[in-house]
């Protein structure tokens, strides 16, 4: 018999509410309110997220940010920004003493990436895992791939990130279905207009999309039926959809406004 794991699916969202939620059900799951569970998610506006770790200054264009009436949020995982868009963006909260996460965090994204290998499977495009990656670093999430992460033809498809606190474990991650790389390149500062256009032509070199593989649009809620199927295959469980409560989502609004809402940008400063 299948485990039985949460689903939840919300409608599109303000970026401070997307990283709270993501927040609170680490800490419902913590509380045993909640079980393991998948969480399926979209942005009310396109977003730029940056990693826990991630410095502002000298990286971060906010004029580009501005100039695209994009939204800016730290996340509480690791990594590079990442810019969300047209994407189904995903979330899962699992224990660390479930029997399906590893202690080495390579074997736990590999294991939870099953998932996302099963959905694109039901898209009919062969992803598989990167098994090596760039020691280039980038600010842009979708330069390099890191292990375990999707890749087609030597090309990232989809990023992901992972944190462990109370004893659980959150990874979310972002799954493109276009992208909007004008958009994407305004967002950071580079030494120098001819470094950014350079490296723009490049980017699909180094990554791709759904809709770009399969040479068509593909609508967000095939998408989604796609990976909904992957994950219950991949992960082995079944998913129970289910809505929060009034208080659960006043506690999230609560965590947005005191956490999210205001990312401070001192020092970050656009470029001349």
């Amino acid at each position: 018999m299948k485990e039985q794991w949460g689903f939840l699916e919300n409608v599109p969202h303000d970026a401070a509410i997307n990283m709270a939620l993501d927040e609170a059900l680490l800490q419902w799951h913590y509380e045993e309110k909640i079980p393991p569970t998948l969480r399926f998610y979209q942005w009310r506006k396109p977003t730029l997220s940056i990693g826990h770790f991630q410095k502002l200054e000298g990286r971060i264009d906010l004029e580009g940010v501005q100039k695209h009436q994009c939204q800016l949020v730290r996340r509480m995982t690791g990594g590079s920004a990442v810019l969300h868009d047209d994407e189904l963006t995903y979330s899962i909260v699992i224990s660390e003493s479930h029997p399906s996460v590893a202690s080495s965090i390579c074997q736990a994204y590999y294991d939870l990436s099953k998932g996302i290998l099963e959905g694109y499977n039901h898209l009919g495009i062969k992803a598989s895992y990167a098994e090596s990656v760039s020691k280039e670093r980038s600010n842009i999430c979708f330069e390099r791939p890191a292990f375990y992460e999707m890749v087609v033809d030597g090309k990232k498809l989809s990023g992901n990130a992972q944190t462990r606190k109370k004893g659980v474990l959150l990874q979310h991650g972002s799954i493109p279905i276009s992208m909007n790389v004008d958009m994407l390149f305004d967002m950071f500062i580079f030494p120098n207009e001819k470094i950014k256009m350079r490296k723009k032509q490049a980017f699909w070199n180094k990554a791709t999309t759904i809709n770009r593989i399969l040479q068509k649009n593909i609508s967000y809620d095939t998408v989604k039926a796609a990976f909904k199927k992957g994950f219950s295959e991949g992960l082995e469980i079944e998913l129970k959809e289910f809505s929060l409560t009034k208080s659960q989502w006043n506690e999230v609004y609560r965590l947005a406004e005191k956490k999210y809402a205001n990312l401070p940008l001192e020092g970050a400063v656009s470029h001349v």
